[in-house]
Parts: C-alpha cells; sequence; structure tokens
C-alpha cells in the first residue's frame, strides 16, 4: 500500500452494551456505564471502542433487529448520552465505532410496517416480497425454518436470512440504498470514527430463487449458497463505500463470512470496499459447518496454527486484517482453545499474546482481558439467544438426546460472551445491584476486575503489559506495520516472525501442557519478552515451558 492507514495501530475494544455496565440498576447495561468505565478502558490501552448496537429495537436478536436507525434505545440511554460518550472517549484518545446493520431491519421498523399496511406503497418494494400459497423455495434461514414468513392473512411472503423478525431490505431498490447511505452519513456527522459492518455479504441474492440440495433433516438447504457472496454484491459495496464511506475518512470493518483467498483483494486491497475484516476459519475449527453446532469435528492446536497462518497470509499481500480470539458470536477462547488448562493463568495469557501479537489490527473482547471462561447451563430456558434456540431444536431433530443437545449448545452458545461483566466480586459482579438481564458466568465470584487490578501477576496486568509492548516498545514498529511468516515449531507450539526491514522478532507461543524445544532460526538473538520464567536458550535450541510465550530479537 502507498500510505499507511491511520488506523493501523488503533487496539479496539468490543463492548455489548447490555452486559458491560449497568448504571441505573435496571439489570440492563448502558450508555452511561460505558462512559463510567473509560478510565479503565484508557488504562488497559484501548485506543477505538466498538459498540454493538445501541438503536431502538424489540431485541429478538439482541440489538441486531433495528426499529430506527437513527436513535437510542431507551433502555441504553439518551442521544445525549450517546454524545457525552463521543466527547468523553475523545478526551481519552479512544474513538467510537458503531454496529452498522444494513443488510435487514426489524420488523417493528416503519418502513416495513409500512410495507404491511400498504401493499402499493413505495416502502413495500423496500422489501422482498414473494406470492404464493407455499414457501417460494426451499432455502433455511440462518437461524433455522424457512427464510420465507408468511403475512398474516394473505399468500405473500416476505424474506429474512435471519430471523423471522429480520425482514432483508431490498438492496436492488436504489431508493433503499439512497436512504441506508444517508444513515451512515449522518452517524459519521456525529464525530465516530467509523463502522463494523454486519453480515454485509448477504446483500445480494442469488435472483433465479430456486430450491437447492438440501442438505438437513428438515428438508432445507442453507441460505447461504444462495444469498451470500454473490455475483454483483461488489457493485453495491463499491457505492456504498463511494457513497458513505470515502467522503469521511473512516474506519469500516466487514463481517464477511466465508470470503475466498482469491477476493481478499477485493475487500481489502488499495480499492478495497472495506479497510478490513474479520477472517472466521481459525474461530470455526470445532465445527463442520459455521452455522451448524451439532457438526463437530476434532481439531489440535496444529490446526489452528494453520488456519491462523493461512489467513494472515493471504490478508497480507493486500491490506490489514482484524484479528480477534473472541466476539459477541463465539464462546470465550479460554474454554474453547485452552479446555481443561481455561483455568490455568499461563495458558490464559499465552492465548492472549498469540492473537495480540499477529499482523493486522487488534481486537479485544469484554472480559477477554480478565480471561472469563464459558458458562455451564443446565436447561434450554436458560438460554436468551435465539441461535442458540435454534441450534438446540436442530439437533433434536437430526437425532441427537436433549442431554448432547444441550451440551453442544453449551459449547457453542453466543450467550457465553453475552454474561454480564464482573466488575467485582459482590453479587451481580458488581454490573448491576439488581438481577441483570442475563445470568452471569459462575466464575464471577473468582474472576472479576477488582480482584485483578492491584495483582501484578493477573491477566488483566498481562493485557495491560502485552498491549503497551505491541504499541509503544522497543519492536512497536514490528508489531504494528511489520509482515508476517510463520516459523516451524512442534505440535502445540504456534511460532511466527514479525519483521520490518532489518528488524525482526521471533514469537513463540506453546499452548500445550509439555515442555517444547524450538530450534533458533538464527545464532544471535535475545530474549526481549516472555511469560512466567526466564526461558533458556542455549546450543541453538528454545526450551520453552508449558504454556509459556517467549519473543526475541537479533542482538
Amino acid at each position: 500500500m502507498s500510505e499507511l492507514p491511520w488506523w493501523r495501530g488503533e487496539v479496539v475494544y468490543q463492548i455489548y452494551p447490555k452486559s458491560f455496565c449497568d448504571s441505573n440498576d435496571d439489570g440492563i447495561g448502558d450508555l452511561r456505564g460505558i462512559t463510567s468505565k473509560l478510565d479503565y478502558l484508557k488504562r488497559l490501552g484501548v485506543t477505538m471502542l466498538w459498540v454493538c448496537p445501541i438503536y431502538p429495537s424489540p431485541m429478538a436478536d439482541n440489538g441486531y433487529d433495528i426499529a430506527d436507525y437513527r436513535a437510542i434505545a431507551p433502555e441504553f440511554g439518551t442521544m445525549e448520552d450517546f454524545e457525552q460518550l463521543v466527547a468523553e472517549a475523545r478526551q481519552r484518545d479512544i474513538k467510537i465505532l458503531l454496529d452498522l446493520v444494513i443488510n435487514h431491519t426489524s420488523d417493528e421498523h416503519p418502513w416495513f410496517k409500512g410495507a404491511l399496511a400498504h401493499p402499493d406503497g413505495p416502502s413495500h418494494d423496500y422489501y422482498i416480497f414473494k406470492q404464493g400459497t407455499e414457501p417460494p423455495n426451499n432455502w433455511r434461514s440462518v437461524f433455522g425454518g424457512s427464510v420465507w414468513e408468511r403475512v398474516a392473512g394473505t399468500d405473500e411472503w416476505y424474506f429474512h436470512s435471519f430471523g423471522k423478525k429480520q425482514p432483508d431490505l431490498n438492496w436492488e431498490n436504489p431508493q433503499v440504498r439512497r436512504e441506508l447511505f444517508d444513515m451512515v452519513r449522518w452517524w459519521l456527522d456525529k464525530g465516530i470514527a467509523g463502522f463494523r459492518v454486519d453480515a454485509i455479504n448477504f446483500i445480494k441474492k442469488d435472483q433465479s430463487w430456486a430450491d437447492r440440495e438440501p442438505d438437513g433433516a428438515d428438508g432445507l438447504a442453507k441460505c447461504t449458497k444462495a444469498v451470500r457472496n454473490q455475483p454483483g454484491m461488489g457493485t453495491f459495496l463499491a457505492e456504498l463505500k463511494h457513497e458513505a464511506f470515502e467522503p469521511y475518512g473512516c474506519v469500516t470493518v466487514a463481517e464477511a463470512a466465508g470470503v475466498s483467498y482469491d477476493a481478499f483483494g477485493e475487500f481489502i486491497g488499495e480499492d478495497g470496499y472495506f479497510s478490513m475484516f474479520f477472517d472466521f476459519r481459525h474461530a470455526d475449527l470445532d465445527i463442520a459447518s459455521g452455522n451448524e453446532w451439532f457438526h463437530r469435528v476434532p481439531w489440535t492446536i496444529g490446526d489452528l496454527n494453520e488456519r491462523l497462518m493461512a489467513g494472515q497470509l493471504a490478508i497480507q499481500p493486500h491490506g490489514w486484517g482484524a484479528n480477534f480470539i473472541e466476539n459477541h458470536d463465539q464462546p470465550r477462547a479460554t474454554t474453547k482453545y485452552l479446555g481443561e488448562a481455561q483455568h490455568d493463568p499461563r495458558a490464559v495469557k499465552t492465548l492472549g499474546a498469540m492473537s495480540l501479537f499477529l499482523r493486522g489490527m487488534l481486537f479485544i473482547y469484554q472480559g477477554q482481558e480478565l480471561g472469563m471462561v464459558n458458562f455451564e447451563r443446565t436447561s434450554i430456558d436458560q438460554f436468551d439467544d435465539l441461535s442458540s434456540l435454534d441450534q438446540y431444536q436442530r439437533s433434536l431433530d437430526e437425532g441427537y438426546s436433549p442431554e448432547e443437545a444441550l451440551h453442544l449448545v453449551n459449547l457453542r452458545s453466543r450467550d457465553n460472551a453475552r454474561t454480564p461483566f464482573p466488575w467485582t466480586s459482590e453479587r451481580y459482579g458488581g454490573f448491576s445491584k439488581v438481577e441483570p438481564w442475563l445470568a452471569m458466568t459462575q466464575e464471577w465470584p473468582v474472576i472479576n476486575a477488582r480482584s485483578q487490578e492491584d495483582d501484578p501477576k493477573s491477566v488483566l496486568n498481562f493485557y495491560r503489559s502485552a498491549i503497551s509492548f505491541r504499541k509503544e516498545g522497543p519492536y512497536a514498529r514490528c508489531l504494528v506495520d511489520g509482515d508476517i511468516a510463520p516459523l516451524r515449531s512442534t505440535a502445540d507450539v504456534i511460532a511466527y516472525v514479525r519483521s520490518c526491514g532489518d528488524d525482526k522478532l521471533y514469537c513463540w507461543f506453546n499452548l500445550g501442557p509439555e515442555d517444547a524445544y524450538e530450534p533458533l532460526p538464527e545464532e544471535d538473538v535475545k530474549t526481549v519478552w516472555f511469560t512466567d520464567e526466564q526461558p533458556d536458550a542455549s546450543d541453538g535450541v528454545l526450551h520453552l515451558r508449558p504454556w509459556q510465550t517467549v519473543l526475541m530479537a537479533r542482538s
């Protein structure tokens, strides 16, 4: 790239507002709660906040079903509260990134209400409707069941890639696009830095609307085969960039699962549609499909290494990636990747370091810096997540017992990451003085921010140290702007080298319970950063202790 982008060194912290901090003790996190914790975030080293949807919504999909694009949900506060958050964050050199959900709206959005009330009116063409006595095709929605929902009392059906309360917008209609672009500019005028763009590669549909080969016991076919990454999508994305993003020089992070490696340049190249995007291949290594949790597959640290490095090398020639190990749609990385070692601080720190020092922009999900783990729910009634409820039923339909289905949902539920943030060891974790909207994770009396605040060996203080080393340490140039290449390593070790000009930083992460011995790539290297105890490197071999991170550079 001819000039490095302004955002390349940002450290992004993702906030799920309902679960971060409740300032008015109604059991729901809010904007004032976020503002009250800005100093905590500043000390962590955060420079940008990605705030999940805060718009009015019936919360069928926890805010990703928007009923008004230009307002704040009352449970989160007011527009004045939002503007105060932007201003207070700016005073601390922290920028705000909002979620942009423009593939679909809520069925309670005025546009959709108007479409139902006036079938011959202009807003009817804002959505996708088909006539018939049966569903127009056999496509399955991401959240289960047909993508088609009948309009009550008629032979008309509307289309939804996700939940039935999330009708897809008709991007083939130029007026829809104009409305959305104007809304994007309206938010950027409020001083935000940009957007994380939700499910954006769903906006183009296969216009044949033909049946697909069934792939489940329900006789339906995944809609992703016909509504994701479809030919012609690029025309819409280029228009979105040109009309809404480009004039502001904002940062954009696309959620675009399933994009092939050979299309990366189109998405994030010098003239790409977005600043960067998330690569989900490493996140879905434990299941055969990103949409079906019951198709579990075995995996090793070697598999994780291979997927991470393949993504890093595919992105590197074109631009930047958005590195993550947790988010609001994923279970906790500690439980997922570490298994029985999830409570071992050494393992949690090394997993974190492995992700913090990759090439690309750094994303941290709330609670990751504490080493939060998954919960264990005993009944499907204890789940709030729409996808979890669907996957439980799908598992039953595919022949799993209720006990097996519940186990699978516990492993992958999006609620794992959506539990309230544990600030203290008090009741309800100091998140609220009343019972939260979603039950706490079991470990909150032990794992919480206050208990780790002044412990120099805590996971929280490790994250602070590692982020500082990445941003401001002697090898920041390598870690922020440098290239990446994998290093050969033994079974449980992920290893790579970050380089910038003649500078090289060799990084090893032992994600296993046994000692490992790695050949040194050069003779004259020294240890510059490590976890646990001082590493031993002699006779051209680095001795890595279980769960240890070691970084070395030329002497």
